[in-house]
């Protein structure tokens, strides 16, 4: 069953996103099980909507992607670890 994710990032900036994301390559390279991303800023940071078939190739894509990129910011980096709330995805349409 496909899930949803909130992620925010207090503190997290335009510049920050741009980093990261460039770095993971995901535009060329979409990892295994992602359905849909957006970004934005929100309230206190910056903010991602994803959509997934499972949180276990989230959570993959997380440890083999996501957290190296953010490391390899540096002292450039959000403070700390990103706010992720799940929930369930009842329907979704693939263009």
């Amino acid at each position: 069953m496909a899930v949803g994710l909130r992620i925010k990032m207090a503190g997290g900036t335009r510049e920050m996103y741009e980093a990261i994301h460039a770095k993971m390559d995901v535009d060329a390279n979409p990892p295994d099980g992602l359905i849909f991303h957006m970004a934005g800023p929100v309230d206190d940071g910056w903010g991602i909507i994803d959509a997934w078939e499972s949180r276990e190739q989230f959570d993959a894509f997380q440890a083999d992607r996501l957290m190296g990129a953010i490391q390899s910011l540096g002292d450039q980096a959000p403070a700390g670890p990103p706010d992720i709330k799940e929930f369930p995805v009842h329907h979704y349409t693939k263009p």
